[in-house]
C-alpha cells in the first residue's frame, strides 16, 4: 500500500511539473507518442519542456488558445498503437495516421475529439471492429479506414453523420449488410470494395440466406458493431476505477496550478508576450510561395490567404498522396489545392528544385501546375481545377443516362491520354516516368478531353529509405508485374499501366473488380482468356452501345502489347500513339503524329 502511495505521489509531481511548461494537450500528445513507437524517431522534436506543442512535427494549433487543431503523420513507420488518450483533444480537427504500420483496435475514445472533421487511417493493420460511438462525431466529413485489417458490421451509426462527404471503408474483411440509413445510402461501391462479405444495395448485391432472409439486420447490436467484447473481468473494472480516480486528481492539479499561473501574469506582461509572438510570426512564418509560368494575377498575400483558409468544406477528392481541395478566388477562378501528406524533413531544396522541372511542363493533355506553396504546418500544390473530375468517376460513379461516355468519347480520352504520357516520356528533359497512372489520375473538362494529373508525384514523395514509390491501396491492379518485384518504375511499367487504362475504356471494369478477383485473374487474365475463347462481345461495356467492331479490336490488340508479360516486348508511348493515330484517326492521321505540346 506505501508503495502505492508513492507512485501516485510521484506521477502527481511529474504531472505538476510538467504542467509548469507544457499545456495539457502537449501533455496528452506526449501520452499519445509513448503507444506509437516511434523507431525512426521523428518525433524528436516533441519536447516536454517545450510551451506549447504548436511547433512540434506534425502539430497544427488554434492560433487565440494554442490546442490542438491537427494531427498530421503519416508514412512515420509508426508500429504501436493509437492511445484511446486521443480523445482528451476536444478541439481536434484532423487526425491523419495513415500509410503507418499500427496495430491493435480504433479506439472509441475518438469519438471525444467533438470537433473531428477528417479520420484518415488507412493502410494500417488496425483489427476488431468500427466502433459505434463514431456515429456522434457530427462533424466529420472524411472517414477513411481502407486497407486494414478492419472486421464485423458496418455500424448503422455511422448512418447519421450528416456532413459525412467522403466515406472509404475499403479493403478490410467487414460482412454482413451495409445499412441503407442516413449518410451511408449515399456511398457507391467505391467505398466498400474489398470486402468480399458485405452486401447491400450500395453494391448491388443482395442480402440474402437460403431462408430468404437478410444476413444481417441494419438493428444490428451496438456491442458487436464496435468489436468490444460484452463481459469484462471484474479486476478491469476496479482497475479502471483506480485509474480514473488518478486521473482525474492528476487533471485537477493541472487545472489548479494553470490557473494560479496565469493569476500571477499581470495584464501588461500578457500584451507584451503576444504583441512579441506576433511579431515573430511576422517575421518567421516558414511560409513560401512560388509561382510558375507567371500567369497567376494575384498577390503573394491573397493567394496565401486562401490557400490558409481552406478546411475540410472544401475538400473534392482524397487521393494516395494527399487530400485535394477547392481554391475559388474573389473573381471566382476556380483552382485544386493538393496538400501534401508526406512529410521529408531537411529536403525542402531538393523537393522544390523537382517542382520546378514539374511548374516548366506545359502540355495540352497534363494537368497545369500554377504553384507551390509551403506553409509551417503542410506543403499545397496549386493546379487548374478540372471541371467534370475524374475519369474514374465518369467511367464507375456517375448515371451513364445523364453523363454517357460513348466510344468516341473513350477514343478521344485514350488519345489525349496517350500525347501526355508520350510528351512526358520523349519531349520532357530529364524525362519523367509517372508511375502512378490510373483512371483517378485522368482529369476531364468540359468538352470530355483529359488531362493527366499527378506526373511526377509519386517521386518527391518516396521514402528516403525505400525503393517502391507508389504502395496506394486501389492502385495494384495498374501495377507491371516487374514493378511489384523490384520496386522499380520504368516507362515500361507506365506503358503496362497505360495498356491497364486502355482495358478500362473497353470494359468498363475496374482493373481489381470482383469477378477477376473471385477467379483469382486481374483485368489483363480476364481479357486474355476471353480473347482465346472468342467471346470478344463479353469484354465491351454494355454501356457503350455505339462501340465499333473494328476500333474495339484495334484497341484491345495495343492493350495486349502494353500489357506483355515481357517488359522488352511493350512498345515505347510515341510507339503507342502512333497505332492510335494510324488505326483511330485514319484516313488522315498525318497531322496527328506530333506531341502537340504547348508553346
Amino acid at each position: 500500500m506505501e508503495m502505492g502511495s508513492l507512485v501516485f505521489v510521484t506521477l502527481a509531481l511529474l504531472l505538476s511539473t510538467s504542467a509548469l511548461s507544457l499545456t495539457e494537450d502537449g501533455v496528452t500528445l506526449l501520452e499519445l507518442r509513448s503507444g506509437l513507437n516511434d523507431t525512426k524517431n521523428n518525433l524528436r522534436n516533441w519536447r516536454v519542456t517545450d510551451a506549447t506543442p504548436c511547433s512540434w512535427t506534425g502539430i497544427t494549433c488554434h492560433p487565440h488558445d494554442q490546442t490542438v487543431r491537427s494531427i498530421n503523420l503519416p508514412y512515420m513507420q509508426f508500429t504501436g498503437i493509437i492511445s484511446p488518450v486521443v480523445g482528451k483533444l476536444r478541439r481536434l480537427q484532423r487526425l491523419a495516421l495513415h500509410q503507418n504500420s499500427l496495430r491493435g483496435s480504433v479506439p472509441p475514445e475518438i469519438a471525444n475529439c467533438a470537433d473531428l472533421r477528417a479520420l484518415y487511417l488507412r493502410g494500417n493493420y488496425l483489427q476488431g471492429g468500427i466502433p459505434w460511438e463514431l456515429g456522434n462525431l457530427s462533424r466529420l466529413v472524411i472517414l477513411d479506414l481502407s486497407s486494414n485489417s478492419l472486421k464485423g458490421s458496418i455500424p448503422s451509426s455511422i448512418g447519421r453523420l450528416t456532413h459525412l462527404r467522403f466515406l472509404n471503408l475499403s479493403s478490410n474483411f467487414f460482412a454482413g449488410e451495409i445499412p441503407n440509413i442516413g449518410a451511408l445510402g449515399a456511398f457507391k461501391n467505391t467505398s466498400f470494395t474489398g470486402n468480399l462479405d458485405l452486401c447491400g444495395v450500395q453494391i448491388q448485391k443482395p442480402c440474402r440466406t437460403s431462408m430468404g432472409f437478410p444476413v444481417v439486420l441494419p438493428h444490428a447490436a451496438t456491442e458487436a458493431d464496435s468489436g468490444v467484447p460484452a463481459v469484462r473481468p471484474k479486476t478491469h473494472y476496479l482497475n479502471g476505477i483506480l485509474i480514473g480516480a488518478m486521473s482525474a486528481m492528476g487533471v485537477a492539479i493541472i487545472a489548479l496550478l494553470a490557473f494560479l499561473w496565469i493569476c500571477l501574469l499581470s495584464k501588461k506582461g500578457v500584451a507584451e508576450r503576444y504583441t512579441k509572438v506576433h511579431k515573430q510570426q511576422l517575421q518567421d512564418t516558414g511560409t513560401k510561395l512560388v509561382t510558375f509560368h507567371g500567369d497567376l494575377p494575384y498577390s503573394s498575400h491573397d493567394i496565401i490567404a486562401k490557400l490558409e483558409s481552406l478546411d475540410e468544406e472544401d475538400v473534392v477528392g482524397s487521393g494516395g498522396f494527399g487530400t485535394v481541395y477547392k481554391m475559388i478566388m474573389d473573381d471566382c477562378s476556380a483552382f485544386a489545392v493538393k496538400r501534401i501528406d508526406r512529410n521529408r524533413e531537411g529536403s525542402d531544396q531538393i523537393f522544390e528544385r523537382e517542382l520546378e522541372i514539374l511548374g516548366s511542363i506545359k502540355h495540352i493533355n497534363l494537368v497545369n501546375l500554377r504553384g507551390y506553396c509551403r506553409l509551417p504546418s503542410s506543403k499545397l500544390l496549386i493546379y487548374d481545377y478540372v471541371a467534370l473530375g475524374s475519369l474514374d468517376y465518369i467511367l464507375h460513379e456517375s448515371d451513364p443516362e445523364k453523363q454517357p461516355l460513348n466510344w468516341n468519347a473513350r477514343l478521344i480520352i485514350a488519345l489525349g491520354s496517350a500525347r501526355g504520357l508520350a510528351y512526358l516520356h520523349h519531349d520532357c528533359c530529364p524525362r519523367i516516368v509517372h508511375r502512378d497512372i490510373k483512371s483517378s489520375n485522368i482529369l476531364l473538362d468540359q468538352n470530355l478531353n483529359p488531362h493527366v494529373s499527378d506526373f511526377g508525384l509519386a517521386k518527391l514523395v518516396v521514402d528516403d529509405e525505400a525503393h517502391i514509390t507508389t504502395v496506394v491501396a486501389g492502385t495494384f491492379g495498374y501495377l507491371a508485374p516487374e514493378y511489384l518485384q523490384s520496386g522499380l518504375a520504368t516507362e515500361k511499367s507506365d506503358i503496362y499501366s497505360f495498356g491497364v487504362l486502355l482495358l478500362e475504356l473497353v470494359t468498363g471494369k475496374r482493373p481489381t473488380d470482383s469477378s477477376f478477383v473471385k477467379r483469382g485473374l486481374n483485368i489483363v487474365g480476364w481479357m486474355n482468356n476471353l480473347l482465346r475463347e472468342s467471346r470478344l462481345h463479353e469484354i465491351v461495356d454494355k454501356n457503350c452501345k455505339d462501340a465499333d467492331i473494328e476500333t474495339v479490336e484495334v484497341v484491345l490488340d495495343i492493350a495486349s502489347r502494353c500489357t506483355n508479360a515481357n517488359p522488352d516486348s511493350r512498345p515505347s508511348m510515341n510507339r503507342v500513339l502512333q497505332m492510335l493515330e494510324e488505326e483511330v484517326l485514319s484516313p488522315c492521321p498525318s497531322e496527328f503524329y506530333e506531341t502537340h505540346s504547348d508553346s
